[in-house]
């Protein structure tokens, strides 16, 4: 049986790519970053979990925007925040 994945992962037609290789918010705050992830809504840029200040899980908690993809070269995959669900695409 084939498993079904998250409504919020099937609603992404159209993947939204880092412009660039940063966190948005660490650049203006003087903060550091371990990876990235690319906001699937509105294609912000921002900081891993595993990062300091942890801002792509804040700014999804914060604006609804509930999919990342990893911004990081090599990495096909996307993330469900608000069910926790990861799909390699």
């Amino acid at each position: 049986m084939e498993e079904q994945i998250c409504k919020h992962l099937q609603a992404i037609k159209h993947l939204k790519q880092a412009k660039e290789y940063v966190c948005e918010e660490c650049i203006k705050t003087g903060g550091s970053w371990v990876h990235l992830r690319t906001c699937q809504e509105c294609g912000a840029t921002l900081c891993c979990d595993s990062s300091p200040a942890r801002h792509a899980s804040k700014h999804a908690h914060s604006t609804g925007h509930p999919v990342v993809a990893s911004a990081e070269p090599g990495e096909r995959w996307l993330w469900c925040y608000v069910d926790e669900e990861m799909v390699e695409y």
